[in-house]
């Protein structure tokens, strides 16, 4: 299975401390130029950079299509990570991307990508027993709580399906 990413998700992954979902998940993950250098570049988060920087299972990869990240960056206005991540996607014709951004996903559905976000990759590790009850509840209000919007109607999706797992 090939799997890239976004930055948003690996970031707050590596907050609620469960990067390795990702590999549990999938194995390998492929992240772009972009994803990589905006996961690495603030030097504010320099023991998050050294995390990604020796985490095994991420593989950055460069794009060679240049021309439709110039597109979907200045045409369709998404920023550099987004842009890359939603090529590389095409370019490898990856069976899934992980991305949250609003916008970033509108066009990959636009594209007939295959996408998940952060919750749907915290969903997939309570149903193949990764992830606890308690745990996906426990992550799920951390989300909600800090500034990643978890919308009511989300929020109770997820308190259903954890409920009917169960």
């Amino acid at each position: 299975m090939i799997v890239v990413a976004d930055t948003t998700p690996i970031i707050t992954l590596m907050k609620l401390q469960r990067l390795d979902l990702l590999e549990k998940l999938f194995g390998t993950v492929i992240v772009p130029n972009a994803v990589y250098e905006e996961l690495i570049s603030n030097t504010n988060y320099l023991d998050e950079k050294q995390m990604i920087i020796d985490c095994p299972f991420l593989k950055r990869l460069e794009i060679s299509d240049r021309q439709s990240i110039k597109i979907l960056r200045e045409v369709v206005g998404l920023d550099a990570g987004e842009s890359e991540a939603i090529a590389l996607t095409e370019e490898k014709h990856a069976d899934l991307l992980i991305i949250d951004e609003r916008k970033g996903r509108r066009v990959a559905k636009q594209m007939e990508l295959k996408i998940t976000g952060t919750i749907g990759i915290l969903l997939q590790a309570f149903d193949c027993k990764i992830l606890s009850q308690e745990e996906i509840l426990s992550y799920s209000e951390r989300l909600r709580d800090s500034r990643i919007r978890i919308s009511d109607s989300l929020f109770a999706l997820i308190l259903d399906h954890v409920k009917k797992m169960n």
